[in-house]
């Protein structure tokens, strides 16, 4: 059992019980599953008959042979949690055992399992042997396998720790953990290089050793340890402080959980070991398959997945999947101090050592470093580097996302110092966007939240600098007619910064001789969701809208997804799925009844692997149902909403079609396989907001989408597999109405045996839906807790009001406390505020205006908004705040510990300063946080005064540069990468 740490102050016994908290369905569920076979006497005569004796175990005596319950049962009770009781477990043979007797050695192993789990990796305390606790856990394993219902994701075989947090603990860094300066030309490059040169005034002639390396396109990691055992893994967060994910950092097999050295004085008494978690080509491309066996969507590159990944809430999930680690960077390090037990002065302790030294040091410890680093002593050999990987960038077995070069001198490193955001003695070169050829298949266009109608370009999926393309966006009809490309053009993609898709163009050589096949986008003339006729707002105008913003569905779930979004009321649990379920659940009903299956127990349709005959597709015998009315049909009743009004609403899914096959596995076992390879052309309707009894109620992983109320697998009876209870759920909300449904019934339909029927499988009738999902009743709780907590500015944001974003709502918000003084402000009045334009002013007037209409849809938002509390908490307190930036200007850049980006903005708009986004001669100052960009660059350019955030709060108070400046707080000194 490897070493681990977990928070004591998450362990306690209602946790440990939830795991085994339907351990009585699972013998139920076994007693079920038997109820044919003969009398518990019979049984084991017919098993005794068959196998001559039931001797389990080679080595315990003939009184132990099992012939009746009850010798099982003594046998039971005497096994013990230790060395000896593992000796015994370990000759044991699970297929020997009946269902029950394997569900009741199961639950008795799986209970010490769980103790001691706890015991070791959470209490730090262990109460068995490795030995022993090895032994059980081989023997549950063996269990879940000769038994596949015990094998439920609550079963210690999943676990890696012991109680799982649900949230990363924030810990700050013993010392800053920096980011890198980018550069993206050569000239960029030799400029920083000639600037060292100049600050060390190194002489003309003289090698400047530097390292050059492949820079990973992963997630960051701090790796601390102490006296060489692993304490702590933290993410990079603000560089300040990141999260303790220590469980997920320990399943990464190439992190040595204790540093290895010959001699005691070769381990440092502590030490920041600074790298990148990222997962490697090769391991992407095999989770991507296994994602798509398990009908899960791909990951989009390797980053997404790593990030994913190294984020779980469950550890089991993270030591599945392959994450990597390298070492580039050292923060502190201090080495044990022999002379003070008596021996002599650690030679380490005395020795300068450079960067490279530093990883000749790692490898000796076991940590892993880049195969690709060099070292170089002129700025060509820097050019060389970046021109072959440049060249042979998919050569590597992991994403690359640039070159490294650092001073090797760490004297050097120190005398440079740096910013507050990066070192000055190292850089990071960023390649050129990638540019690759692709088929333009179509080109759709999409209704925006305020009407405005956008052409999409849709791709033949093509992977562009790690990432998979197949939509991207081309604005409005005049950019495609300026781009030139046709509906089935050979087209350029690329990612602008290595970041946003762009369609560059076409590749004209490639239409000779396919003119035929090739058309030309025409705009609609009417709205794709409503059917209003198009047109811009007023002449000139390129953007084309649909003004029927009242009853435009698609408008209207593009509002929602709005309100819902970070910039508005940040409810994570409100996607664009279930806002188009609330909206438009009729969104993509089938044309013809042909196509509709209305058996809900079709839920795939098999076909064998190899087989080349096309899958025997079932015959639909009924009519279309009724198209259902969506439940909102504005957001001013979002607030309202409760479980029962989502209960009968219901989405169109298609059902897949499903490749299975059998192939040994890697113990040598005959396993089942199966892969979605595409849509049947059939559809059926899912419950999209409710789900069926004993639903699995842990939230779903990071790695999946924001929108999980899609449930198109969760609604499906075969595929729910965890006996979690609800009653142990602490965000449990009583007042949902519940159905009690037999607990027998519900597993009697887990173990029924799947049938197939002309190729489709099919499963046992499932029960009606009965209860709100976990996500739905999230969703509820955070609607009506977010609604009410929102600052102005973000109901301001939420109202979709044309041309108004976060950065004016908050100016706006500051200037006049409410939304009835904002309703009654003019244009004038909204023009006077430093940074609102006139065509922002114009919209947000000409919304309050046609708000005052009884009749207009806007008054019932802001009325229904208002009796639901939904006003802006900050309305009262706003005004009362003293002013005391009236006038000034001020820039925030970088990470602060104790403000938001947004709250910082917040806190100087509501004391009548200006938050902008630049510097400028006539920025009063700059507040400068951890990973500041080049707005820090450019106010020692000009000379602007620069507060770190303890000085930006006595800012706040008292409006004066001069008294911040004069507080005894100064900016922590830099500190290594």
């Amino acid at each position: 059992m490897a070493a681990s740490n977990g928070d004591s102050t998450q362990h306690s016994s209602g946790a440990q019980l939830s795991l085994f908290d339907d351990l009585d369905s699972v013998n139920n569920a076994e007693n079920i599953q038997n109820n044919n076979e003969p009398s518990d006497d019979g049984k084991f005569a017919s098993i005794q008959s068959a196998k001559q004796s039931y001797d389990v175990t080679s080595d315990l005596s003939e009184s132990n042979t099992f012939s009746s319950i009850a010798d099982f049962d003594n046998w039971i009770a005497k096994l013990e949690p230790s060395d000896s009781g593992a000796m015994q477990l370990a000759k044991l043979d699970p297929s020997l055992l009946t269902t029950e007797q394997g569900a009741r050695l199961w639950a008795k192993l799986a209970a010490w399992a769980q103790a001691d789990q706890i015991a070791y990796y959470v209490d730090d305390s262990p109460t068995s042997s490795d030995a022993a606790y090895d032994a059980r856990m081989r023997v549950l394993s063996a269990l879940e396998s000769t038994f596949p219902i015990l094998d439920t994701p609550q079963s210690p075989t999943h676990r890696v720790g012991g109680t799982f947090s649900n949230d990363f603990a924030p810990v700050r860094h013993p010392s800053r953990m920096m980011s890198l300066d980018d550069v993206f030309s050569i000239d960029e490059l030799k400029s920083w290089y000639n600037s060292i040169i100049r600050d060390l005034q190194w002489p003309e002639n003289k090698p400047l050793p530097m390292t050059c390396e492949v820079k990973i396109d992963g997630l960051a990691l701090n790796l601390i340890y102490r006296n060489g055992t692993l304490e702590q893994g933290l993410t990079r967060g603000d560089g300040v402080t990141g999260e303790d994910i220590s469980l997920n950092v320990r399943t990464i097999e190439e992190i040595p959980t204790q540093l290895h050295g010959e001699n005691p004085d070769d381990i440092p008494e502590f030490v920041e070991i600074r790298g990148e978690v990222f997962m490697k080509w090769a391991d992407f491309r095999k989770l991507n398959i296994e994602q798509e066996d398990l009908g899960k969507p791909a990951f989009a590159n390797p980053r997404n997945a790593a990030a994913g990944s190294l984020r779980q809430k469950d550890p089991r999930i993270t030591s599945t999947r392959r994450l990597s680690f390298i070492a580039h960077g050292l923060g502190n390090l201090k080495w044990k101090d022999l002379a003070q037990s008596g021996g002599e002065s650690n030679a380490h302790a005395q020795t300068s050592f450079n960067q490279s030294d530093a990883y000749e040091l790692y490898k000796k410890w076991g940590i892993p470093v880049s195969p690709y680093t060099r070292k170089v002593t002129s700025f060509e050999q820097i050019e060389d580097m970046i021109d072959y990987y440049g060249e042979h960038r998919n050569t590597i077995i992991h994403a690359l996302d640039g070159i490294v070069v650092k001073v090797d001198d760490r004297a050097l490193q120190k005398k440079l110092g740096a910013t507050s955001r990066a070192p000055r003695w190292a850089i990071a070169y960023k390649y050129p966007p990638e540019e690759v050829n692709t088929r333009l298949k179509d080109i759709v266009v999409q209704v925006g939240r305020t009407g405005r109608v956008t052409p999409v370009a849709v791709l033949e999926p093509v992977t562009v600098a790690g990432s998979t393309i197949s939509r991207t966006t081309l604005h409005n009809p005049y950019e495609v007619e300026h781009k030139g490309v046709l509906i089935g053009d050979t087209v350029v993609v690329r990612k602008a910064g290595d970041v946003i898709p762009e369609l560059v163009g076409p590749v004209l050589k490639y239409r000779n001789g396919r003119e035929n096949e090739l058309k030309k986008f025409v705009m609609p003339e009417y709205c794709p969701s409503c059917g209003t006729k198009l047109a811009p707002t007023k002449e000139g105008d390129k953007d084309i809208r649909c003004p029927n913003v009242e009853n435009c569905p698609a408008q209207l779930t593009e509002r929602i997804i709005n309100l819902a979004s970070r910039q508005a009321f940040d409810i994570e649990n409100l996607g664009e799925a279930s806002a188009l379920a609330l909206t438009n659940p009729e969104d993509s009903r089938p044309i013809t009844s042909k196509v509709y299956i209305e058996d809900k127990s079709i839920s795939k349709i098999v076909v064998e692997r190899g087989s080349s005959n096309p899958p025997i597709l079932p015959e639909s015998n009924c009519d279309l149902p009724a198209p259902q009315a969506p439940v909102l049909t504005s957001e001013a009743d979002i607030f309202n909403l409760s479980a029962n009004d989502l209960r009968n609403v219901k989405v169109w899914k298609e059902i897949p079609l499903v490749e299975e096959w059998e192939e040994v596995g890697k113990d040598g076992k005959l396993k089942k396989r199966s892969k979605k390879i595409g849509g049947s052309g059939l559809w059926r309707q899912v419950s999209a907001f409710w789900t069926r009894p004993l639903e699995a109620t842990r939230r779903k992983s990071n790695d999946d989408s924001k929108d999980s109320n899609d449930s198109s697998n969760s609604s499906d009876f075969s595929n729910s597999n965890d006996f979690s209870s609800d009653e142990s759920n602490e965000s449990f909300n009583p007042n949902y109405p519940m159905f009690e449904v037999p607990v027998d019934a519900y597993v009697t339909k887990l173990v029924e045996k799947k049938i197939r029927v002309n190729n489709v499988l099919k499963t046992v009738e499932a029960p009606e839906y009965t209860r709100p999902s976990e996500t739905t009743r999230a969703m509820l709780e955070e609607i009506a807790q977010k609604g009410k907590s929102a600052p102005l500015w973000r109901v301001l944001v939420a109202l979709s009001i044309r041309r108004l974003g976060p950065p004016t709502a908050r100016l706006i918000a500051a200037r006049f406390g409410s939304i009835e003084n904002i309703a009654n402000a003019t244009i004038e009045d909204l023009t006077q505020i430093d940074g609102v334009g006139p065509e922002i002013a114009l919209a947000v007037y000409d919304w309050f205006e046609k708000s005052k209409d009884s009749n207009d849809w806007r008054s019932e938002v802001l009325r229904k908004w208002k009796e639901a509390g939904v006003v802006g908490n900050d309305s009262a307190q706003s005004n009362n705040l003293e002013q005391t930036l009236s006038g000034k200007t001020v820039v925030v850049t970088g990470s602060l510990e104790d403000f938001t980006r947004d709250s910082a903005k917040e806190a100087i708009v509501s004391r009548g300063g200006k938050a902008a986004s630049s510097v400028s001669k006539k920025t009063y100052c700059v507040i400068v946080g951890a990973n500041a960009g080049s707005k820090e660059a450019k106010a020692e350019e000009l000379g602007i005064p620069m507060l770190n955030e303890n000085q930006f709060k006595i800012l706040l108070k008292t409006g004066s540069v001069e008294s911040a400046l004069k507080s005894d707080i100064t900016l922590d000194s830099q500190s290594e990468l």
